[in-house]
């Protein structure tokens, strides 16, 4: 099990690829899951999911805003206090919205940053106390394929995002020495609550399927699909693991192929 006596914090839980996450954390034997989102219904769900997955995993549920220091500090020191130890932080709470540059309002890309860069570096400055003391611990920003394949709609998430990845590249190189690992993965088009939803809409809208849909966007994907957010959760809870024990600063494409670096 890749997350055996593990203690991990999965920030951001919502109906897609949060509550994968943190059910696999759960699959792959960790000591503890920690759920952190502001509406409580969603740890409410995702706990649920744990227990239907047949998991007697211990859960520590806590509303979150990341935005505020002071609630990302109480949940690492309550993560503590129940388990004794972090082992991994899984940043994957964020703000998005819509809109061009061309067009943006800086009030809007304010909101952005304030979750999406200092929310979690929020979170990331919480739990760095205890694993300096543990001299281990390993940290995932959940990023985005907007920051590498421009789509203007995304303007504004993308750009804050962007100094996200930033910040992880100079969290890798810094923490290193306390043997804390610090990874991005980039997720592009995710089959999943969120998208379906999404999808069923512009069906509806078009009088297109929603399976033509799929189709026509998988087409600029090398595997022929939209990854499903099942999948695209185990990147992640690798990165977290210490299967990837010798990888810090890693960069990894999470989207079927549709962004390609060279």
């Amino acid at each position: 099990m890749l997350l055996k006596d593990k203690v991990v914090i999965v920030s951001g839980i919502g109906p897609g690829l949060g509550v994968k996450m943190a059910v696999l954390a759960a699959q792959e034997g960790a000591k503890g899951v920690v759920l952190a989102a502001r509406t409580a219904a969603k740890l409410d769900d995702a706990e649920r999911a744990i227990r239907e997955a047949d998991l007697a995993t211990p859960v520590l549920k806590l509303p979150t805003d990341i935005s505020r220091k002071g609630d990302c500090e109480r949940l690492a020191a309550q993560t503590v206090e129940r388990f004794g130890q972090i082992d991994a932080l899984i940043n994957s709470a964020y703000l998005h919205d819509f809109g061009p540059v061309e067009s943006s309002d800086m009030d809007d890309w304010r909101r952005l940053m304030e979750v999406n860069l200092y929310g979690s570096m929020n979170m990331t400055y919480a739990v760095l106390p205890q694993m300096k003391r543990q001299r281990s611990g390993s940290i995932v920003m959940v990023n985005t394929m907007a920051t590498r394949k421009p789509y203007s709609p995304e303007a504004g998430y993308a750009v804050s995002k962007g100094a996200l990845s930033t910040a992880a590249q100079y969290l890798a190189g810094d923490l290193g020495q306390y043997g804390i690992r610090v990874n991005s993965t980039y997720m592009g088009w995710m089959w999943g609550a969120s998208l379906k939803d999404y999808f069923e809409r512009q069906a509806s809208q078009s009088g297109v399927s929603v399976e033509s849909l799929k189709a026509e966007l998988a087409k600029d994907i090398p595997l022929r699909e939209i990854p499903e957010d099942g999948e695209c959760a185990k990147a992640v809870i690798f990165l977290a693991s210490d299967y990837a024990k010798v990888i810090t600063g890693a960069q990894l494409d999470v989207n079927g192929g549709h962004f390609l670096p060279y």
